[in-house]
């Protein structure tokens, strides 16, 4: 599997070419109607732009992707583990209404419903059982990432729906890269309480004395690997949010005045 740059109705997306029964994608900033800060697709609620702005951006988004702009679920990201299942019921009236729930995973089975997480640097991580017809969201930043909330998406998709590790696919889209996330001691610290051993190829030291660099890309991959994900199920994007300023929101480069960009996925 590979996750590709796609552009569709002057929406720039990314989207991984495995995840076939899916409307799914990755956003960047670009497409969109909002001013800056938010300079242009800007996804996120409840970051000072206008309601107006988030609708239309999220009907461009979703029309690109194939996805249903009326139908989507969105959480309260609070960089845990927690996975949270929903379904219609969780669907929100308005596309510029923020989460209110607070999860950084959502899971269902139900078609229809569009899962949907927000990033400016953290990782997203979509995951798709194709035999079973289950879909998973994650939003993975360092602290998520550390508590393998990847890994904790897919147990749940095999607990509760009884779905084989074997079959699930995973798209993990744009997010700083190992390049750019210069870390202290922590975050090795928080890998390595998580992935034991493991954690070792995703940590070097960084340049500056006492500092590392972290992927934090390959750490969720490991992750799933552990969760029993076999590696060819598991598509890893190369772009850095940190490198592409034109293209993405990073939160290391920009601090709180920028968007944010989303990840959806819905069963067909």
């Amino acid at each position: 599997m590979e996750i590709v740059r796609r552009e569709r109705g002057g929406v720039t997306f990314y989207a991984c070419g495995g995840f076939a029964g899916t409307a799914h994608g990755f956003s960047t900033r670009l497409g969109g109607v909002s001013p800056a800060p938010w300079d242009s697709l800007n996804l996120g609620a409840n970051r000072g732009d206008a309601p107006d702005n988030v609708r239309e951006n999220f009907r461009r988004f979703c029309t690109a992707a194939g996805a249903d702009p009326t139908a989507l679920v969105k959480n309260h990201q609070v960089h845990g583990a927690l996975v949270r299942r929903v379904g219609r019921r969780d669907i929100l009236p308005d596309a510029a209404l923020p989460g209110t729930f607070e999860a950084d995973g959502l899971i269902t089975d139900e078609p229809g419903v569009c899962l949907t997480i927000f990033s400016a640097d953290c990782i997203p991580v979509l995951l798709y059982d194709p035999k079973k017809r289950v879909i998973a969201a994650a939003h993975a930043g360092w602290r998520g990432t550390a508590l393998g909330i990847a890994a904790e998406a897919a147990e749940r998709m095999r607990a509760g729906y009884g779905c084989d590790p074997a079959d699930i696919l995973a798209a993990i889209g744009p997010g700083i890269g190992s390049c750019c996330f210069e870390t202290h001691a922590d975050v090795p610290g928080g890998l390595r309480d998580g992935l034991g051993t493991d954690a070792e190829p995703f940590i070097r030291p960084g340049p500056r004395e006492g500092k590392f660099l972290v992927d934090l890309k390959g750490a969720n991959a490991r992750w799933l690997e552990r969760a029993g994900l076999r590696p060819e199920h598991i598509a890893v994007c190369s772009a850095c949010t940190a490198c592409g300023p034109g293209e993405f929101w990073s939160h290391r480069r920009l601090g709180d005045r920028r968007g944010s960009m989303a990840a959806l996925i819905q069963l067909l």
